[in-house]
């Protein structure tokens, strides 16, 4: 089994003096040791800790009660809970299967575009290879060698489950270990190929239009990342890519229709979407920085 990617040490870049510093000090930090302690922090279940975790987080982050299907801070078993929240039904995205590409989160657009000869831009200064991203397996990677890509950033205060942007028959799901740094924009601009170095959850779906990835990044303080048909993937982490195959039939096959869930984030992170030349066009509005709602129409697939 291949091994995972080693820690990245920060280089000048296109980052400024701060974005160096950020990035070296979670160089030096115990990233996987903190991420544990959160994880088991945000699981504590007594009243008064989970009650006091919530108030504090909804206040500093300005979260939004209005959208969550239960708005009453009070009912959540633990802070995990909250932070996985359910929105209201009617803010779910609907199943169109008109040739829309829906934003699978509510989040920020980090970058997106071309894939340039199989590079992916970060950030000024930044890029980094799909085939790293996708597990190091140039056949994986080679359908989006000059390919379209989208990276989302989510913050604290977003919505941390992921939907489908289009429907999709599961084919791959790979777990690639390597480092936990957070994925704001400081350390994006600080650390070299920084979502091919993070630990990652890759789903590889076959539609209609061709293949699409699916990349969901951990991050510093990430406790965990859930699949709907696999449960917990991380942690455990381990030293070695893991790959799933899913069959195309049967009873493991797995098949999810545009809008519905397909994973959840436990703490806040990225998801990068990949796609094959001339599979999609972005709508004319999408740009680094804007923000997304979960469900909106963020580009058209090639019919």
């Amino acid at each position: 089994m291949s091994k995972g990617p080693k820690l990245a040490r920060p280089d000048t870049g296109g980052a400024n003096y701060l974005d160096l510093v950020c990035g070296w000090v979670q160089y030096l930090c115990p990233q996987h040791w903190l991420s544990r302690q959160v994880l088991r922090a945000t699981r504590i279940r007594t009243p008064w800790f989970k009650t006091r975790q919530i108030e504090w987080f909804s206040h500093q982050f300005r979260v939004d009660l209005g959208t969550a299907a239960n708005p009453d801070l009070s009912t959540y078993r633990d802070f995990n809970s909250f932070f996985t929240r359910a929105l209201r039904p009617e803010l779910l995205p609907l199943s169109a299967d008109d040739g829309s590409l829906l934003s699978p989160v509510e989040g920020t657009v980090s970058q997106l575009g071309r894939i340039q000869e199989g590079r992916i831009f970060q950030a000024k200064g930044r890029s980094y290879s799909a085939c790293e991203l996708l597990g190091d397996d140039r056949q994986r990677a080679e359908p989006f060698h000059h390919g379209d890509f989208c990276t989302i950033y989510l913050s604290p205060r977003n919505y941390h489950r992921i939907h489908m942007p289009i429907s999709g028959q599961l084919r791959e799901m790979i777990h690639v270990p390597g480092g936990l740094f957070s994925v704001n924009g400081r350390t994006t601009r600080a650390i070299p190929r920084l979502f091919a170095r993070n630990e990652r959850v890759v789903a590889i779906f076959d539609t209609q239009y061709g293949p699409m990835a699916m990349v969901l990044v951990g991050a510093l303080c990430v406790g965990g990342i859930e699949m709907v048909w696999a449960g917990s993937v991380t942690p455990p982490r381990g030293k070695s890519i893991r790959v799933s195959d899913y069959p195309a039939t049967g009873e493991n096959s797995v098949y999810l229709r545009q809008g519905v869930e397909m994973g959840r984030f436990n703490m806040g992170s990225t998801v990068v979407l990949l796609f094959p030349k001339d599979t999609v066009g972005w709508k004319s509005d999408m740009a680094s920085e804007k923000l997304l709602r979960l469900g909106e129409i963020i580009g058209k697939t090639a019919t």
